[in-house]
Order: C-alpha cells, then structure tokens, then sequence
C-alpha cells in the first residue's frame, strides 16, 4: 500500500498557498518546504530495552525562500495560521532580506540570477506491506526480546545481543508559482549486534538491514540471526594482519564504504566552491578502472535515500559520476550550481526545516560488472576477501583513504583457508585503489543503515553499496 498524505499538511496548505501569493507580490521567486515527519527507535538488549522518538528526525516545519532580484534568504518557522501571516512576512521583509546589508567586514556579496521554475504537479508516495506504526510499540519489543533471547541462548560465549529497529515516515509539500509538488516516503532499518568474550578478549560482529518500507524487514533479521552470531564467535580466533599491499575482494557493504567516504564526499559540488576538493580538477578524466561506473539519486534506486524532490524542489534524479572510469561531474544543490554554472542533481538536502541545505549524496552506488564472486576468489593467489565496514573518514582535498572494517577473510591459492585478521585498516590513494579494479561482480546489493554528516553534524539518511570488487588495497 501507499503512504498516505500528511492530515496536518493538508489543513495548513491553504494558509501556505496564502503566504506564497503574499509574498509572490514583492518578491520575483518564492518557495515554500513544508515537513512533516515522525520517527522512532527500538532497541532490547540484556543492558534494557528502549523506546524513544528520534529527535533529529521528527518534526513539523516550513522554510520560505525569497528572491530580492540579486540574493536569497530563508526563513524557517513551525506554526502557521491566518493570524501568524502578517507576522511571518515582515519577519521577511524586516528582519531577514536586510541582512545582506550588514555582512562582516572582508565579505562580499555574490548576485545570483532567479531560480528555474518550470511548471510541475504531482503527489507521490512510497509502498510498504505493513509499517511498523501500524505494527504497535507492544508488539515490537516483543519481536526484538525475542530476537535478543534467542542470539543471547544460541552460544555460551555470547555475552548481549542486541536488537533494533528504526523507522522515519516523513511527509513534504513544495510550493512555488509554478509548483505544487507532494511526496510521503516511509523508510525502516534494523541491526543486530551480537557481543561475544573469550576470556580478557571481547568482540562483536554486527549486521545492518533496510529497506523503503516497513516492518517486513523483521524476517531478514530473523532469518540473519545465526549467521550474525557465527561471525562474531569466528572474531575470537581473529589474528593481527601483517601490514601491507595485497589483492582484496570487497563485500557490497565495503564497496559501498569505499563509494560514499572515499570518493562520494569528494564530488560534492559545495565543496567545489570552497576550494576543498581534488575531483574538480579531473572532471573528463580517467579516475577509475574503465570496468567502474557510479552513479547518485534520490531516483537512483528504491533505498532509505530514495525521494521525489530534494528540500529545494528539484525532482529526484539519477546521475552518472564516473563512466567507465571518466569522472563525468559531480552532485549539487541549487545554489553551488548556479554560482557554478551548472545544472543542480536533486542533492539539496537538509536534515530538518530549521537546517541550510547542503549538497549531499543519496542512494551511491557502483553498477554491477560480469564476473561470479567464486570466480573472483579463485583468481587471488595471496589475499584477503574484505567484509563488515565499520567506520570511514572522507578526504575530498587530498584524495586519501581511511577506512576500518572488521574481518578480512584469507585467501590462499584462490580459497578461503578460514583464517580471519581484524581488526583491519583500509588506507591510501583513491584513484590508485579505484585504478586497480580489475574484476566485478554481477551481484549488487544496496544498504541504508546509516546516516551521513556534513562534518561532524547535518544527518541525513544515505544509502550505499555495489557489487564485490576485486582491487588491490593497502591494508594495516
């Protein structure tokens, strides 16, 4: 079934449609995002259970945009009636378009032209079979204990297993002159995490579900359980690897690390503007293995990232990066494209009303190649077979690679010998690591678990991953 429309949205459309004539009569360009979101999270482990609203993510709020003829400003509010429009408008006209004559020493105005406003109608809403809203807080913590006892049980060198769900509905209205744009996306996550101890020593093995729906993810996390547990337990026998540059296949998961902290951030086109990223200057250059092609939209794929309109109204795309090993352009909001003469991607994202909106990526990925993953594993003579990412830090000005995952799985003479190193450190030059590709393979799995920064804060949800790839990686 669909998500259906926002009831709160709909009562105060006419008092936005009301704000946006008021303003269109002074001003050249004006829009108007309003949101509605809720958001929860669950989690039971053997240290509590936990039910609480997401902060960040729940909330309901508007941002108007204005256009003065050379400069824009925004304005963001939470409550909207007939008897607060007055008010709203002169904290337009008073407040906010004055600014721009009272900028600090040493910085200079830059003139923009009006935004495109092409003509554009629609209401659309993502599909789920049952939401986990619909499902009950009962209920749901009763399917996690479950999960929890049944991980805690299933071994005695387990000492926790955790289980949690996530959920965020969030509905979107975007008004113009000429657009009236509606869309209502429901996206769930889950993870178990499984904490295992042989005597000093402690580890764990953790695994991240999604999906743009709801709770029918609660049987992949079942069905997971086991294999979830054996990998945390096969983390006890793990040995420190001996560092340096071996021939690596890379899981979708770690694929899609590599995607979105090593290469994603640095195609953010609002760093292009602040002199802060190495890619503008090899656009319709070879960065790549000819085999690599990648690609970013909210229409990209159906992931946690998947949307209709980015928070500045531009309607979702599906944008190539690199094709066959050439960097063809990188993703952008509206205003880093105007001030670059460029298109904007549908990447205009803000994590609530009361946030700028940032260039920022969506679903990442890299398209699947031709090669079976047994292929792959039987080509290495000497190397690792890389899987379960678990952090990274992006360094769009130099290009370099840091990355941690938590197995790396021995390949000897083109077979798995068993043996498992971790914890393991991905590092060094990106083209020289996505140069050195030289085998894809025909699977391609997509994951939205996580959430993305811009620095250390503005989340909002991303999804990544790709097919396995065959590279070589330097590794410590």
């Amino acid at each position: 079934m669909k998500v259906q429309s926002s009831n709160y949205l709909k009562q105060v459309k006419p008092c936005l449609k009301e704000l946006l004539n008021r303003l269109l009569a002074k001003y050249s360009y004006v829009s108007i995002l309003a949101s509605d979101s809720k958001a929860m999270t669950y989690n039971v482990s053997k240290r509590g259970t936990i039910i609480s609203e997401d902060t960040i993510l729940s909330g309901r709020g508007f941002v108007a945009k204005v256009y003065d003829g050379s400069s824009y400003g925004e304005y963001s509010f939470n409550d909207i009636s007939e008897a607060l429009l007055k008010d709203i408008e002169e904290k337009i006209d008073f407040s906010l378009i004055p600014l721009k004559d009272s900028l600090p020493e040493g910085t200079e105005a830059i003139s923009y032209e009006a935004l495109a406003d092409e003509p554009m109608t629609f209401c659309e809403s993502t599909d789920y079979v049952e939401s986990l809203s619909d499902l009950g807080s009962e209920k749901i913590i009763s399917l996690l204990t479950s999960l929890s006892e049944e991980g805690r049980e299933y071994h005695p060198s387990i000492l926790d297993c955790s289980a949690g769900l996530r959920y965020q509905e969030y509905h979107k209205l975007f008004l113009s002159r000429n657009k009236d744009m509606e869309q209502n996306v429901l996206w769930t996550t889950g993870t178990t995490m499984v904490m295992v101890s042989k005597g000093e020593e402690i580890k764990y093995y953790f695994k991240g579900y999604s999906n743009l729906g709801g709770s029918e993810i609660l049987k992949d996390m079942k069905a997971g359980l086991q294999a979830t547990a054996d990998s945390a337990l096969a983390l006890l026998e793990s040995e420190p690897i001996t560092p340096g540059e071996y021939e690596c296949i890379c899981t979708p998961e770690v694929t899609g690390m590599i995607v979105h902290e090593a290469f994603g951030h640095g195609v953010e086109m609002d760093m292009f503007v602040k002199k802060r990223a190495l890619a503008e200057k090899y656009i319709g250059e070879y960065v790549a293995s000819p085999l690599i092609t990648m690609r970013d939209g909210g229409a990209a794929a159906k992931e946690t990232a998947t949307f209709f309109f980015d928070d500045e109204g531009i309607p979702a795309k599906d944008t190539v990066i690199i094709e066959k090993g050439i960097l063809k352009r990188g993703i952008s909001d509206s205003q880093s494209a105007m001030y670059l003469g460029t298109d904007p991607t549908g990447n205009g994202r803000r994590q609530s009303y009361e946030r700028k909106a940032y260039t920022r990526m969506t679903n990442t990925f890299f398209e699947a190649g031709n090669d079976k993953v047994e292929d792959m594993i039987a080509s290495i003579k000497d190397g690792f077979l890389l899987d379960n990412p678990s952090s990274g830090m992006e360094d769009p000005k130099n290009w370099g690679i840091q990355c941690m995952v938590n197995v790396a799985k021995e390949i000897k003479d083109g077979k798995l010998t068993g043996r498992i190193f971790s914890p393991i450190v991905l590092t060094g030059y990106v083209p020289d690591l996505l140069k050195s590709i030289t085998m894809i393979s025909d699977e391609l799995n997509l994951g939205g678990g996580g959430f993305c920064g811009k620095g250390y804060k503005e989340w909002v949800k991303v999804s990544d991953g790709g097919p396995y790839i065959k590279a070589k990686i330097r590794l410590g």
